[in-house]
């Protein structure tokens, strides 16, 4: 608890004591009107304050000066009619009661989510003459390396140089089990090394590394609202100053109307107390408080499960997702290759070892997955071989120059960009088609100084929760999954089939991609209807960037995702796992269903109590359960949200 929260409790019990000892006194009015403001102002000073800086700067129809007119009302009435101040001071103690719950409930909400991303470090070891030096993480440069012992965040992103240690990456990723690391592996800042000691060479600066821009996306999610928290703000703009008329309607119509019209003694008193009570009810404390409370609560539910949600404008939207468009390099599948064939063309003059050669250097500077894949196969890089006036086409792949011959390096396409037709191929090309279909196996074509000179079959691996993912999104209520790469048609085909996606859309450009999703999105509702299905994609290169930001909901896969993916997301998969993406829209859903819980709730009371009000049924008493009661419980409600990543 915090010192404002300690010294609000203190004058809450103190003004509770003053009001129980003032039930046993009996004097003058006056003298009990003295008496009863101690409690009042005691307890209701800063509410009065707050009510008079609204009024002077022209803001003035909030809940405080709601409070303010109900209490100094009814003193005024006590003070002139009935003689009992109880209810004035009761309905501003309990009103703070209601404030001192909220404001703990926010604070433990907080609380929780700073534990919970307390990645931040605090120090980088850097080794000096006289040992270990701790310093800054600001002031470690690029290509610095650190020492990270057995207990201590890793401060910087970087690569393992020397050490092997397991690593807790719950903060990250929402997941217990441990990773293990070794030399040439890389790791990112905010897990915990729970033993062994690393020497890691930082590949960022602090502010680039992965737990800064995590703690940057939590930070920053609040300012970007969603519609209903907008609704709520323009809702309680137009509804105060409807109540405020409304209540001063409520205490002169009446009166007057039974004095035209029936001849009968107005009773300015009845009505009065009744337009105070009436204010009272009206506060709409419950939805101001709660409904922003309940996405800031869900935000961070789903942060705990590894999901980093930019905004609840974002959750919301994540809930009305109903088609799920994938990337599958990466995404679906784990964007490791394997060289698995080389297969020379007969004639062409190049045995596979040379293909190899050919293909690893023309493909050196590339960091494309396949790429890499090439070159780790070749394993002789440093060979003194030249390579010169690279140029790499977009969705056609690689030409280059090696020791003097022209290399072309990619897909069907380049081939054709080349100038060489592949009906003259040997006829295994026609029984590899085949394989392709069985094993999802990317073909690599290469042409040499003209010729046609062979290809090499590069293998990926569909990730083991792929199917389980999909699956899940069904179950969560996605009606449509979607495919698309760039990948060759019995490629993507083949893992489709094995991941029972039926709508593929294979051999597209990056800019292709974009047309693609324009196209499914006009499939979706008149995007002028708020209430439309959404539209999410998921994916991770650098390629995906343009569509992220283009679908309703941009889903990247945080763990090894580029940081152009991640920036242009909407949401970021710490972990890398599909099956989250599923998670995520439980959790959404999940939160907007107690968001709406509480709307519905509080305005029925609400509407109900004033109502009753209105016609004389209730009284304050009850009105300070239509506004302290129900706030209390629409908070409790949303505190739900906190726990909606390990529910789901």
């Amino acid at each position: 608890m915090s010192k404002k929260q300690r010294n609000n409790l203190i004058r809450i019990i103190v003004a509770a004591l003053c009001l129980i000892a003032l039930h046993w006194v009996h004097a003058d009015v006056r003298v009990m009107f003295v008496l009863y403001m101690v409690p009042y102002l005691i307890v209701g000073y800063d509410i009065l304050r707050k009510a008079g800086k609204g009024i002077v700067n022209r803001q003035p129809l909030d809940e405080n000066l709601l409070m303010s007119l109900a209490t100094v009302g009814a003193i005024a009435l006590a003070l002139y009619k009935t003689g009992d101040f109880t209810e004035a001071v009761a309905v501003m103690l309990f009103y703070q009661v209601g404030e001192l719950f909220q404001s703990y409930a926010v604070g433990k909400s907080r609380s929780n989510i700073g534990e919970l991303m307390d990645i931040r470090p605090d120090y980088a070891n850097l080794e000096g003459e006289d040992g270990i030096e701790k310093v800054d993480p600001d002031e470690v440069e690029i290509r610095t390396v650190i020492v990270v012992q057995p207990g201590e965040k890793i401060p910087i992103d970087g690569i393992v140089v020397e050490g092997s240690a397991s690593l807790d990456t719950s903060a990250l990723t929402g997941e217990s089990v441990p990773r293990t690391v070794h030399t040439g592996d890389e790791v990112i800042s905010g897990c915990i090394n729970t033993n062994g000691v690393l020497r890691i060479r930082t590949t960022r600066e602090f502010d680039e590394s992965t737990a800064s821009k995590i703690l940057d996306l939590v930070e920053n999610a609040s300012s970007r609202k969603s519609r209903s928290e907008n609704f709520i703000s323009r809702f309680a703009r137009v509804y105060t100053p409807v109540v405020v008329i409304s209540a001063i309607l409520l205490a002169i119509l009446p009166p007057l109307i039974r004095m035209s019209a029936l001849g009968v003694v107005a009773e300015w008193g009845v009505w009065i107390y009744r337009a105070l009570t009436f204010l009272v009810i009206s506060c709409p404390c419950a939805l101001v408080i709660s409904i922003p409370l309940s996405f800031f609560a869900g935000i961070g539910g789903a942060s705990r499960a590894g999901i980093l949600v930019k905004g609840s404008n974002f959750l919301e939207d994540l809930s009305k997702v109903k088609t799920v468009v994938m990337d599958k390099t990466g995404t679906l599948t784990q964007g490791v290759f394997e060289v698995t064939s080389i297969e020379p063309a007969e004639g062409a003059g190049f045995d596979a070892a040379e293909l190899l050669h050919l293909a690893a250097h023309a493909e050196r500077h590339s960091s494309h997955p396949i790429a890499q894949a090439l070159r780790k196969a070749f394993g002789k890089e440093q060979d003194g071989c030249t390579v010169e006036e690279v140029e790499e086409i977009a969705g056609h792949g690689i030409r280059a120059k090696v020791d003097g011959k022209t290399v072309w390096v990619g897909n069907e396409k380049i081939v054709r960009l080349a100038g060489v037709d592949l009906a003259g191929a040997d006829s295994a090309e026609t029984a590899a088609e085949g394989n392709l279909l069985q094993d999802g196996a990317a073909v690599i074509y290469m042409v040499v100084d003209g010729r046609y000179a062979g290809r090499i079959r590069i293998s990926d691996v569909i990730k083991p929760t792929s199917a389980q993912a999909i699956r899940q999104m069904r179950e969560a209520g996605v009606s449509e999954i979607v495919m698309l790469t760039g990948d060759g048609k019995q490629a993507a085909e083949a893992v489709g089939q094995e991941l029972g996606i039926r709508k593929i859309y294979s051999e597209l450009l990056p800019a292709d991609k974009v047309d693609k999703v324009e196209e499914l999105l006009q499939e979706c509702e008149d995007e002028n209807d708020r209430r439309r299905a959404r539209l999410a994609f998921a994916g991770d290169g650098i390629n995906d960037a343009p569509v992220l930001s283009r679908a309703d909901i941009g889903i990247a896969m945080g763990a090894l995702g580029s940081d152009a993916a991640i920036e242009a997301a909407d949401v970021v998969l710490m972990d890398d796992d599909p099956v989250q993406i599923a998670k995520a829209i439980r959790i959404s859903r999940k939160c907007m269903r107690i968001v709406y819980e509480n709307i519905w709730f509080s305005i029925g009371v609400k509407v109900l109590c004033l109502l009753l009000c209105a016609i004389g049924l209730v009284g304050m008493w009850a009105a300070i359960f239509a506004d302290v009661g129900v706030m209390v419980l629409a908070v409790l409600n949303a505190i739900r949200t906190l726990f909606a990543g390990s529910s789901c």
